[in-house]
This record gives C-alpha cells, structure tokens and sequence, in this order.
C-alpha cells in the first residue's frame, strides 16, 4: 500500500475506512485529510474531516471491479442454512481481482449482493480475515437486504451486519423484514440517513446492534433520526445475534425482539419511572443551620444541593462558611470536605482551631498555651472527618472536581466548601471568565446531583458602578453576582452578607444583614435575620439586639 496521496503529505496512521468498512485501508495524513485504497472505493476526507465529493460518485463498472460470483451453501460456522442465504443473495466464492497483481486473488470469501429492481448495483466482499471491500455502482449506501422487502410493512429490524441480518430472518422464518446497514456501526447513521423514506415507511423500526459500546452509541444515533415513537432498540445477553444462534440461544433472539424498548432520547422519563427518584428525594432530612434564622427561610441544608455564599470583599464570606463546616463535624458529626483556595492548609486548620477554642489564634496566639492550642487541634483536626486540600498554588478545575469526588467517594464527605469559586477560574488558561464559569458551575451542578453531596460555593460580587458600595453596607441583588449568570442560574439558594465595613462604632460595624437571594427549595427570600462577629471570641452567632435597631 502507498503511504502518500496526491498531496503528497506523510502519512501518520490507517484507520477503517467509514466508507467501504476496511480494517485498515484509510490512510490519515499529516495536515489531517484522508484517503481509502480499498480498490474500487478511493473515499476521501478533507483535512477538516469532512467527506469530499468522490464518496458520491457512481464508480465505473468496467475500469473499478469485477462482479463476484460464488455459490449459495450452508454457512457451517455461523449455522447460516442455504436457503436463508439464497433468499438474501449471500454467496461464498473465490475472489477475482481485475488487477492480476491484487494479494486477494483466488482467495474464499463471501459474497453480499445488493440490488434494486433485480439489478446489482453494489457487493460487499467478506475476508477470512475480517477485511471488507465494498464496491457499488450506485451514489447511495443501501440498506442490505432492502430489495426483499416492500415499504409500509409492520416492522422492520435493522442489524448491524449481513451475518447479524440473516441470523435474525432465519429464526422468524425467513417470513419478516430484516435488513442491515452496509458497513458497521461506523457508517450506520449514514446508511439510514440515505435510507430514511424507506425505513420510516415501517410502522416500527427495531435496531439490534452489537452489544459494545460502538453498536450502543451506533444505534442511539440512528432511533434520534426516526419519528418519535417509531424506534425501538433491542438488548441481547451475548455480543450480536448470530454469537446467539451459534450457542443454542437462537430463541432468544425472538425474545429480545418482543421485549425490545420504545427508543426515548436521554433525560425523557414517563412519570410512572420517578418513584424511585421522588422517594429518594423524601427520604433526604434537612439538616438545621446553626443559626434559628437561617432555619425560617431556607429550611436547612440538603445534600443535593449548591449554596452560593456571596458578599463584598472582606465582608464575612470565608467566616461564615467555616461556621457552618465547624458546626456540621462538631454538631451534626458528618464528614467535611474544606477548600480553602485563598489560604494555606495551615491557614483553614488555624482557623478551625480558632472556632473549637472561641479564640482568634490568628490575632492572639498568646492567649492559648502550646498545650491548649494542640487541645483545640485535637478536637477540630485529629480525626478522620474533616478534610482540607492543599492545592500547592495550583487550582485547575479538572484537578479540582476530581478531588472533590474523591472526599466524597473515597472519604464519606457528605458537605464540600470551595472557597472560592474567582480563584478556580483565575487559574484557566481560558481567558473568557463568563465561559469558564458557566462551564464549572455545569458541572459542579452534575457533581453534587451525581454523587449527592451538599456544595456551598463562595463568589464574589462585581463592583458596584454608582449607589452604596458593598462594603458600607449596600443591597445585594441577585444580578451582582461576578462573572456570569450561571452562579445564581445552577444554584439551588444563594446567600448574601450586607455589612457597613465603616460604622463609627466597631460593635456596629460587626453586625451583617442576611439576604436571601434565591431559595429554589421553599421560594422565600429577602432578610431573615442579623450575624454578629464577637471580635473577642472570633464566632458569627446571633445578636440578641433587635433587627431594626441595626440603623442601616
């Protein structure tokens, strides 16, 4: 075989070819175009991948190809009678080549003759080997098998191949429509496409590929191009249907015909198929927030679920979460899972020494003995529970998610907190922040539904453009959330945190309005109470001062 085309471009690899099925024969080149030697075929690609105009050419019958001939016989090894190949036109013979000097030359092969109108218009040539060559004096790719059966029948099975279709025809009988696709699962689509009138005219359409990932996602893409209801995909226990015919299990087959399933493209479910997701729904409890007036508006937390956190800078966003992970281990007893993007892990584990001790270590590391404070790491951080992510400076979102799976999966985290979301994405080579988000935030969104953690996610607010800034203690609108819609669009409630960063008195200065900005789970928003930040024992808890006395 020659490794250059006419372009003269160095040849990289052999592929099949997607046109006459040959194991090897399609030659890929360095600028990315290609080119089938399979005589009588000369499939092209360009170098975007995309089929030129020789795949539609008739081929000449006198300068490309012999017609082959052979006879019908018993197919001994695939348990094929000679009448079943008779009926479908399956010969075996020795192959003549017009080219004296072809290696295939007198060897035994089988025969699949295509026709139309009685007329053969294309063969198909079988290899002890497996090798295929394809030939056709036609532009479409017909449908083997198509010529026996006339349109508007009841139902009409498509295989994968001609062995597979025969298989199929003889335990029916040889009585009902059964045809095959011309060159695997590769070109199926396309054999449909070309051959669509005549397989909708069916009042169902079964198709029976192989059982491996190639025949699942091969006849998937076929049933999308029927009418919807017409496509039914059948299941076998072994890998195609003559595997089962040569083993005995040939009623089987009839089996899985009658049994196969009405073909519903991904995500559609009928009602009667949602008992098992709606009682796992139920069965999830709420866990209460620390605080009672979290509890009135958001009904706790559940896993399942994403929590946006979000305020101006240096507003509480880090403290409040680490309240409630501190709360979760200590109280709830669960295992938490801590990212920390801003800080070390030293950092988030001082912090969490600081919460178990009411003291904040960061400001007065004098104020707890060595002892004491190896007490507080004690009680917060020597156990198998809490989890922290030492990023090492790195914070790409594939090596991100893929630890957060494993806190879940392989440590029982049942709550993660990424803080923050800003740092993960400043990380991406992508320079578009609102794509990047928009992509995380999708598959954060898949994450915690997939493996059903609780994710609460910090965010940052863009900077206010005129009116009260952020920072001394202006409204927080759903819409100032930094970056893309997707943060408040793919999370199931948002939190915010309106603090006067400026207030004269420090004690008033402590104080945070809670807002909530979405609530998907019990649709109540707005205010729902007041945090206090204790500078002396570094704790958010509840202020017993009233709301409106707060003066902002």
């Amino acid at each position: 075989m020659s490794s250059t085309s006419p372009s003269n471009e160095r040849c990289v690899g052999h592929e099949p070819c997607p046109s006459c099925g040959s194991k090897d024969n399609f030659a890929r080149y360095e600028d990315g175009h290609g080119f089938c030697f399979t005589p009588g075929c000369n499939y092209r690609e360009s170098s975007k991948g995309v089929p030129e105009n020789k795949l539609e050419e008739p081929l000449s019958e006198d300068l490309k190809f012999e017609w082959q001939e052979g006879d019908f016989t018993f197919l001994k090894g695939r348990e094929i009678r000679e009448e079943t190949c008779s009926k479908f036109g399956y010969k075996v013979g020795k192959f003549k080549a017009k080219n004296p000097f072809d290696e295939r030359n007198d060897q035994w092969c089988h025969i699949a003759d295509f026709r139309v109108n009685g007329k053969l218009v294309a063969q198909k040539i079988r290899f002890p080997d497996k090798e295929f060559r394809y030939h056709r004096v036609t532009k479409t790719h017909l449908l083997w098998g198509m010529q026996l059966w006339k349109e508007g029948g009841k139902k009409l099975v498509i295989t994968e191949g001609e062995i597979d279709a025969m298989t199929v025809s003889q335990v029916q009988g040889n009585k009902w429509p059964v045809v095959s696709v011309p060159n695997g699962a590769a070109s199926a689509k396309r054999a449909i496409q070309e051959n669509l009138e005549y397989v909708e005219s069916f009042g169902e359409v079964i198709f029976m590929f192989d059982q491996d990932d190639q025949g699942r996602d091969a006849a998937y893409e076929c049933a999308m191009l029927l009418s919807p209801g017409k496509a039914k995909i059948a299941e076998l226990p072994m890998k195609d249907p003559n595997e089962m015919l040569i083993t005995g299990r040939g009623n089987e087959i009839v089996d899985a015909l009658w049994q196969a399933k009405t073909f519903r493209p991904d995500g559609i479910l009928s009602g009667s198929e949602t008992w098992e997701m709606v009682s796992r729904i139920l069965d999830v409890p709420s866990t209460k927030y620390p605080w009672d007036h979290f509890n009135v508006k958001s009904f706790g937390m559940r896993t399942g679920e994403i929590v946006m956190v979000t305020a101006g800078s240096g507003i509480g966003k880090s403290t409040l979460c680490r309240e409630i992970a501190y709360y979760l281990f200590d109280n709830v007893k669960d295992n938490v899972g801590y990212i920390g993007l801003e800080e070390s892990v030293a950092q988030t584990a001082r912090a969490f020494m600081s919460l178990d001790a009411g003291v904040p270590l960061h400001l007065k590391p004098e104020a707890l003995t060595k002892e004491e404070q190896h007490s507080a790491w004690n009680n917060v951080l020597n156990h198998d529970r809490l989890y922290l992510y030492d990023h090492w400076g790195s914070v790409d979102g594939d090596n991100l998610l893929s630890r957060m799976r494993y806190m879940v999966k392989a440590l029982g985290c049942k709550w993660l907190f990424l803080d923050h979301i800003s740092i993960m994405i400043s990380g991406s080579t992508d320079s578009d922040e609102r794509k990047e988000i928009d992509r995380a935030m999708t598959r954060f969104r898949t994450f915690v539904e997939e493996v059903n953690v609780g994710l609460f996610i910090v965010s940052h607010l863009r900077k206010r453009q005129g009116g009260k800034a952020f920072e001394d203690g202006g409204q927080i609108s759903i819409s100032d959330l930094r970056g893309s819609g997707a943060l408040y669009q793919l999370s199931d409630l948002v939190v915010g945190l309106e603090r006067n960063q400026q207030e004269e008195e420090e004690n008033e200065a402590n104080y945070s309005r809670v807002r909530w900005l979405k609530n998907r789970f019990s649709g109540l928003t707005g205010v729902s109470g007041y945090l206090y930040y204790d500078s002396d024992s570094g704790r958010m808890v509840e202020p017993t001062k009233m709301a409106e006395d707060f003066g902002f």
